[in-house]
């Protein structure tokens, strides 16, 4: 499960830099030839709204399910489920009160990614779980791990806030993001994003873990650098100094 977690999470984000979308928010009707738009429209469409609710429920019922009635036989494997059900809590309730939607999204681009982060959850509380009885790492990492995982998820609410007060109600046009991060790279929500998760492997600490972090930032690297070159095509004035998902790096 850690090979084919990294490898799909590093093949989606290469194929990003490909110019072959995962076809939700800016991306969701891209690759619009007309062959792909007849068999579109025979692909039934989900509002923005209800596509993000499928992405993010079933990780959460599952994380959730594992932080109430399954036992844990450490703090580390307590702290594990604790994470994953507020990120997940905190994704459903950003989708229900903070985003603003301009397009819709297709049910064969939100099941597979459903399925991919109730796979990811379900399999990484697993695997705490088989640490059972095993000697605790040499470095414990679970300390930077918690600080790590509430900044990324303090740093993306944020950014997505600041993402969402760009439109007024109705309002579906894109504009250059402005305020925090945003002043340096154009995907600051995808680097907390990286770093929350990067935090539950260190709280983690299992090889499951770490390949799955690795893997979403290889991913969400690629769909940043898709997202930059999607904004330097569409707006003229957009600041060639402001990166992609790391400051004055990338």
């Amino acid at each position: 499960m850690s090979v084919i977690s990294f490898t799909s999470l590093a093949n989606a984000g290469f194929s990003e830099l490909r110019g072959k979308h995962m076809q939700y928010s800016k991306f969701w009707n891209f690759n619009s030839s007309q062959n792909s738009a007849e068999k579109k429209q025979q692909i039934p469409q989900l509002s923005g709204r209800t596509g993000m609710l499928i992405l993010y429920a079933p990780a959460f019922l599952a994380a959730l399910s594992c932080l109430l009635f399954f036992p844990h036989h450490s703090t580390r494997h307590l702290l594990l489920s604790s994470a994953l059900t507020l990120h997940f809590l905190k994704r459903l309730l950003e989708v229900q009160f903070v985003h603003s939607y301009s397009g819709g999204m297709s049910i064969d681009t939100a099941i597979p990614i459903s399925l991919s982060y109730f796979l990811s959850t379900a399999t990484m509380i697993y695997g705490q779980n088989l640490t059972q009885g095993l000697p605790e790492p040499p470095i414990d990492l679970k300390e930077p791990g918690i600080l790590l995982f509430l900044i990324g998820i303090s740093g993306n609410f944020y950014h997505h806030y600041i993402l969402s007060k760009m439109r007024s109600k109705g309002d579906k046009e894109y504009k250059i993001p402005k305020g925090g991060l945003f002043e340096l790279v154009i995907c600051p929500h995808y680097f907390f994003e990286i770093m929350g998760f990067v935090g539950v492997s260190c709280i983690s600490q299992t090889l499951y873990a770490f390949s799955f972090a690795m893997g979403t930032a290889l991913y969400l690297t690629g769909r940043s650098c898709a997202t930059r070159k999607w904004y330097l095509s569409k707006f003229k004035e957009f600041p060639q100094t402001v990166k992609a998902l790391i400051p004055y790096v990338l």
